[in-house]
């Protein structure tokens, strides 16, 4: 695996080392060595798969709050996704910022996600599955999140809403002033 870092302070794209022969290739998708040696976070107690029917789908921007934040793996296996991360910790150097990727069946990228961050997707084709690996379980109390067309943050997302749920419609705006409660 090869951990490329990003804008955003602490956040992964994880590629995989693909070993190809005439069947196809064989890549590990998870190594507990490897990710302990990058500082990253080891520990995935949910594994969860998300599936899309439509081009256009939006779900995010979703975070657990403290003290049940979460890190999360994820990866594209059918498909294809714009993938965006914004960081919410206050102390960070990126903080309000956000940034895209995209991930697909194709390119087998993960992104690493850390504690602090909203996160959201994008589908970019019909039928898209999304893995997560979670690093803690899911708290309803918990669970927040901020508006994917907020102003605070500008958000370029490649293709109009074709489908979103009223909970995510619903986030509150942000008052960059006062920050969001993580």
């Amino acid at each position: 695996m090869e951990f490329a870092r990003t804008r955003l302070a602490d956040a992964r794209v994880i590629d995989l080392q693909r070993h190809e022969d005439s069947r196809g290739f064989f890549a590990r998708t998870f190594c507990v060595q490897e990710f302990a040696a990058a500082g990253l976070a080891t520990g995935f107690v949910q594994h969860s798969q998300s599936y899309n029917r439509a081009r256009g789908t939006l779900r995010g921007m979703h975070f657990q709050r403290a003290p049940h934040r979460e890190v999360k793996l994820v990866r594209c296996i059918a498909g294809a996704i714009f993938d965006v991360i914004i960081d919410l910790r206050p102390d960070s150097p990126s903080y309000l910022q956000w940034e895209g990727f995209e991930l697909s069946a194709g390119n087998g990228r993960t992104l690493y996600v850390p504690e602090g961050f909203a996160h959201g997707f994008q589908t970019l084709a019909d039928d898209t599955h999304v893995l997560y690996a979670i690093s803690r379980p899911y708290a309803p109390e918990a669970a927040a999140g901020v508006r994917h067309d907020d102003p605070a943050f500008g958000i370029a997302w490649p293709l109009p809403v074709a489908a979103i749920s009223e909970k995510d419609a619903a986030w509150p705006l942000v008052d960059p002033g006062r920050g969001v409660r993580i």
